[in-house]
């Protein structure tokens, strides 16, 4: 566990302000993390320097990162980091951190007018690190598949950690699975390698081999699997939308045999996972984070990304999409928005943890700039403006950055993805969805 649970809701309450003011409205905050705090004249919130530049600053930072075992950016096989680039711990979440990674650095080098092709070299090394170093023996229910966890002191990994290790040495998370195969197939519509094509789906095979009926209580794949017996824990499972990416794009691509699946899949997010009950015990938006083993643990990461997707496709997904993706918005706020001054409203992570960490803020900002772009309403232009100036401030003058965005518990590094590599794509998404927020984000 991250942090102790008693200890997580005295540090929300005191964040919100409710143990030191009531229900007062919190003052203006003279700093925010590495930077002296900015406002415009009634109050909001201001950058301390424009998105493009802080995402060059922090972009150019992880650049500059030592090239470690055997030939790949420390950062590429290490999630804990501090600001000398040196981790202090040996686990490691492959499909998250390199999987959104390779999104990031792909949106970030479209975004960029691919002028530079450092981005695109680096998404692809991180491809080969998930490929050639991050799976399963190719023995069992999931053979050759990306892992969730690993120990990085085995290079090419070799057993589980984190939450997985409480299982068994060769646990898998199938939902990691598809993050890890959906950037597998951007890496070849970036690049055209066959290779990449056929990573994404051997992955996709894996996964309908391995699917199963869903319904209210049952996902179609449980959240934790040993790859070798087939042996499972935890029936339900919020992070399917990943799946459902890799099933379309390959199907737009010509590979009809994921059509039925994907026509199930998308039947049981619809009609069960949509639908479900907001509570804990009937929620379907839990179990994404490796670390927690709480079989209710409700977290903010899986409706924010399901209305990602819907955003992006609209009508082509469904007729009802913006429906959808304003529940979806909801549900994340309704449990786990924090009001902080000048008009931010930040993101929690999980039942288990509400700190705002990076990558559930920023994944806010991005998604309500995609839903206010696509006709969600000015609320929605304000809830990413004035979130994404906030976390532009855990974005040191160098580049380097803090995996928590509040005021209290922040550090130069820690988790990587809530670093850098969950982060930087929000802010691509906001950037190009609302052009206006480009060369300044007031």
């Amino acid at each position: 566990m991250r942090f102790p649970h008693w200890m997580v809701v005295v540090i929300f309450l005191v964040l919100t302000g409710l143990l030191s003011n009531g229900c007062k409205e919190q003052p203006l905050l003279k700093k925010i993390g590495f930077h002296k705090a900015v406002y415009d004249k009634s109050g909001r919130l201001l950058p301390w320097t424009t998105w493009e530049d802080a995402m060059k600053r922090e972009m150019n930072w992880y650049f500059k990162a030592p090239i470690g075992k055997p030939r790949f950016p420390v950062y590429f096989y290490s999630t804990f980091l501090d600001s000398a680039y040196q981790a202090y711990k040996t686990d490691f979440i492959p499909c998250t951190q390199l999987g959104m990674g390779i999104l990031s650095y792909l949106k970030y080098w479209e975004y960029s007018g691919k002028n530079d092709s450092l981005p695109l070299k680096y998404a692809t090394q991180m491809g080969v690190v998930l490929a050639d170093y991050s799976t399963t023996s190719n023995a069992g229910f999931y053979a050759d598949f990306p892992r969730s966890t690993g120990n990085n002191e085995d290079f090419p990994l070799a057993k589980s950690a984190q939450g997985d290790a409480k299982y068994g040495t060769q646990v898998i998370e199938p939902d990691k699975g598809g993050i890890a195969g959906y950037a597998y197939l951007q890496l070849y519509k970036s690049t055209r390698r066959a290779i990449w094509g056929e990573k994404a789906q051997e992955v996709a095979r894996v996964l309908a081999e391995n699917m199963r009926t869903g319904d209210k209580s049952h996902a179609p794949w449980p959240f934790r699997v040993d790859a070798i017996t087939g042996q499972h824990w935890g029936e339900r499972n919020g992070n399917m939308v990943y799946i459902l990416r890799l099933w379309d794009g390959l199907t737009e691509l010509g590979s009809a045999e994921f059509v039925a699946p994907r026509a199930k899949l998308w039947h049981w997010i619809k009609e069960y996972q949509l639908d479900a009950s907001g509570s804990r015990s009937g929620s379907l938006w839990i179990q994404f984070f490796e670390d927690m083993t709480e079989e209710d643990n409700r977290n903010s990461w899986t409706p924010l990304e399901m209305a990602r997707y819907l955003i992006e496709k609209k009508e082509k997904l469904d007729p009802d999409w913006k429906d959808m993706a304003k529940d979806c918005i909801d549900f994340a706020m309704k449990n786990f928005s924090i009001k902080m001054p000048g008009g931010v409203t930040l993101m929690g992570e999980q039942d288990s943890d509400l700190r705002p960490w990076g990558g559930a803020c920023s994944k806010l900002g991005g998604v309500a700039a995609l839903f206010y772009a696509a006709g969600g309403g000015d609320r929605y232009r304000e809830i990413a403006l004035r979130n994404l100036n906030w976390v532009t401030y855990f974005i040191d003058s160098d580049g380097g950055p803090a995996a928590m965005c509040d005021t209290m518990a922040w550090r130069k590094g820690s988790w990587q993805e809530d670093c850098h590599t969950d982060v930087v794509h929000n802010f691509m998404d906001a950037l190009q969805a609302v052009p206006e927020f480009r060369s300044s984000s007031k």
